[in-house]
């Protein structure tokens, strides 16, 4: 029987309708779809090159390319590090042993050198010897050879080596990127498929949207690979894809089978229900689509390839999960009908046919104290917020991936046998006007390496001057006419015709705050004539953090920006929006605040199985903003609006909080906790920035659809009251509440 007349059959009923028409057509075309990109997916990956930090177009990135092409310095290396138990590698026997093991990789044309380390060793570790491999090769080519390097190391009896540097932590983490996508998979769909179950009851509909998530991601993943063919993409952009793809592929189809089965009841055949559900739930998704998309295009602010990488992976998923829904699931809706609710597992008697007054009750409880409940829940979360005011960030390289990776492994031992500030000092690329041999070039990088040794937290200077003694600029000048002088300079990569190297130790660790300080310093120097650039492992990563915190509060306006217009003209009330914001920002803090506890402090580090780096990813904060601001604005509009409905109705602000709340907050706790476990699967994968963007953003989430959702946003209703819909009148769709029009 019909229940209730068809609403005005807009675009989007028209829509639904062609799905249901054309659905055997609609089905066909996506199953050809989804085989032929699945079989590129895979190799998705393979063709992911870069780890996305290079800083391009900084000071830091121009002096290592001019290194690189003025003195030969070659940018890709690996180090070989020889572990021998009792034995002392620092013997001549033994290296010996070292350096006759790798007379094939040696053969090989695209080895420059193969050399012992010659930074002083630290002390306590002679059972500990490290090989450096200068490749003449760029990063992504020295990548696709890292299997026959690999293959050509081996470490001679009584020892073990462990390979590491550029191409092996990068060839690791896409091995770990495979492992962590099946590994999430395997974790969180089975969890999602019982909350699915529990849901809807039977198993066709709880399958629905796990093919809607899973074509989602191999879609995406297979578009990647034609991308990938002509840009160079971040290797974690699977990852992001996966985890981003699940989550609101899931979510969304979720809503639109849920919407589904109450249409199967009120309208007279299946295409009807089909196009109402279109226009209904299918208009909310698309709209809730373009609000996800808002928040990662704020990515895009930030200039670095892995930025760009994961919004482009993010802005492809999101835009495929809204049309796989609004298309294959509409028509596969339309071939089941009434057999979506087919193989029922949960018995009738156990699932409430009538809405629970359970959302109503907590309602009308959280609006009797609303005072109370805002200020100890507020208090609560700014307090979680804290951790943030101590934050420290840093730019990931082999820490990414747990010690049980071989790049991870031989890169602490590295640190440990050598002093790092050694092994990554700072760089200084001089260009002189004439011939760095000249005696006049000579007497100005002498002048400004005077400079460089008076700034504070310089521990060391060196150059082609300092390496020739204590000399002249005459003398000196005189003594590099001599060709074998000279080329012994210019094969040690120290200069060459208008180039000069000066390598700058720092006091302090690379990575410690002295330490930019000093960068900064270095580069407000005098040149005195000299064209300079400070690059080096400290300058690189300095110029990293910078470039993501110099964007940051581009990337806050834009995104709150465009969120507050879009709510606006979607409550058409100024506080309502603002209010959204405020609150999307403390569930944002306080996630943030947890993942500074666990990341950097280590706290309940064991218990998650992750280990702490004594630092959080500058990338992190960022991600996690724009991703989480607009998945919760998803579910901020469909609360919202259906308060508003209600308030329309009624006009009584109290009443139409706690039926908004009734009406939306089983569906919305139930995608909301969909999402949180996708998403918080990647704390139990391998690499370290997946596993705190899984916390982080499975915080968010659970914090935003939990105690925002159902103690802040009724608490603020109340004490708001009417205001909450106060607009000027241009804004305003009427003057007054349907209930007071006469």
């Amino acid at each position: 029987m019909r229940v209730r007349e068809t609403a005005v059959k807009g675009k989007f009923w028209r829509w639904g309708y062609a799905m249901h028409r054309f659905r055997w057509l609609v089905l066909v075309i996506g199953v050809l779809l989804l085989l032929s990109f699945a079989i590129f997916a895979q190799k998705t990956p393979g063709m992911l090159k870069d780890n996305g930090f290079t800083p391009r177009g900084s000071e830091s990135d121009r002096g290592l390319i001019q290194l690189r092409d003025e003195l030969g310095v070659p940018l890709t290396m690996l180090n070989l590090v020889y572990k021998g138990e009792g034995i002392d590698m620092t013997d001549k026997v033994h290296q010996q042993a070292i350096m006759d093991s790798l007379n094939e990789l040696t053969k090989l044309p695209y080895v420059e050198s193969v050399k012992f380390v010659a930074t002083p060793r630290n002390e306590g570790h002679l059972d500990v010897t490290a090989v450096t491999v200068s490749l003449n090769l760029d990063t992504d080519p020295a990548l696709e050879k890292y299997p026959e390097l690999k293959e050509r190391v081996h470490p001679p009896n009584g020892m073990n080596v462990y390979v590491t540097g550029g191409p092996a932590i990068l060839h690791d983490m896409q091995e770990a990127s495979k492992h962590d996508i099946a590994k999430s998979e395997a974790i969180g769909l089975p969890i999602a498929l019982i909350v699915l179950l529990i849901v809807f009851g039977t198993l066709v509909a709880a399958l629905l949207p796990m093919i809607v998530g899973l074509m989602s991601v191999t879609l995406t993943l297979g578009i990647t690979y034609f991308i990938a063919q002509h840009q160079s993409l971040s290797n974690f952009l699977p990852n992001m894809v996966t985890m981003l793809g699940l989550a609101v592929g899931i979510d969304y189809a979720l809503f639109l089978v849920s919407r589904f089965r109450e249409e199967l009841k009120v309208q007279k055949n299946v295409a009807e229900a089909v196009a109402m559900t279109c226009q209904t739930a299918g208009k909310s998704i698309f709209f809730s689509g373009i609000a996800v998309l808002i928040g990662l295009l704020g990515m895009l602010f930030v200039d670095l390839t892995f930025f760009r990488s994961l919004c482009l992976g993010g802005v492809i998923v999101v835009s495929i999960s809204v049309i796989v829904a609004n298309t294959m699931l509409l028509s596969l809706l339309g071939l089941l009908g009434e057999r979506i609710n087919s193989l029922q597992v949960v018995p009738k008697r156990f699932r409430k046919q009538e809405t629970s007054r359970f959302w109503e009750r907590i309602a009308y409880a959280v609006m009797k104290r609303p005072v109370l409940l805002v200020v100890i829940v507020g208090g609560a979360l700014i307090y979680t917020m804290t951790p943030m005011g101590h934050i420290k960030l840093n730019v990931p390289n082999a820490e990414v991936l747990p010690p049980s990776y071989e790049s991870r492994y031989g890169s602490e031992l590295l640190k440990a046998a050598y002093d790092p500030r050694m092994m990554g000092p700072i760089q200084i690329v001089i260009h002189t006007q004439g011939e760095v041999w000249d005696e006049a070039s000579i007497r100005q990088i002498r002048a400004y390496s005077e400079q460089v040794k008076g700034v504070s937290g310089v521990k060391e200077v060196q150059s082609f001057i300092s390496s020739l003694g204590q000399h002249s600029d005459a003398e000196l000048a005189a003594m590099l006419r001599n060709s074998n002088v000279k080329a012994q300079i210019e094969g040690n990569k120290f200069a060459k015709d208008r180039t000069a190297l000066m390598v700058v130790v720092p006091e302090k660790d690379t990575d410690d705050p002295a330490t930019d300080v000093l960068v900064r310093e270095l580069r407000s120097l005098s040149k005195g004539g000299l064209d300079i650039a400070v690059t080096g492992g400290p300058a690189y990563r300095l110029d990293i953090i910078d470039r993501i915190q110099n964007e940051i509060p581009e990337v806050l306006t834009f995104v709150m920006g465009i969120t507050y217009i879009v709510l606006l003209l979607a409550f058409r009330s100024v506080l309502l929006p603002l209010k959204a914001v405020l609150m999307n920002m403390l569930s944002l803090g306080a996630s943030l605040g947890v993942v500074v506890l666990v990341f950097q402090h280590g706290y309940m580090a064991d218990l998650l199985h992750i280990t702490s780096i004594g630092y959080v990813s500058a990338t992190l904060p960022v991600i996690i903003f724009c991703v989480v601001f607009g998945i919760s604005m998803d579910y901020e509009v469909f609360l919202i609006s259906r308060i508003m409905e209600e308030y329309e109705a009624s006009g009584d602000n109290d009443k139409s909080t706690a039926e908004g709340l009734k009406k939306t907050g089983s569906l919305i706790t139930s995608a909301a906790f969909i999402l949180v476990v996708v998403v918080g699967s990647f704390i139990f994968t391998d690499i370290e920035i997946m596993k705190a963007l899984g916390l982080g953003l499975g915080l968010a989430v659970l914090i935003d659809a939990t105690i925002v959702r159902v103690m802040l946003v009724p608490a603020l209703m109340k004490l708001l009251g009417d205001a909450n819909w106060w607009a000027p009148k241009w804004l305003r769709m009427s003057s007054k509440p349907k209930a007071e029009k006469q």
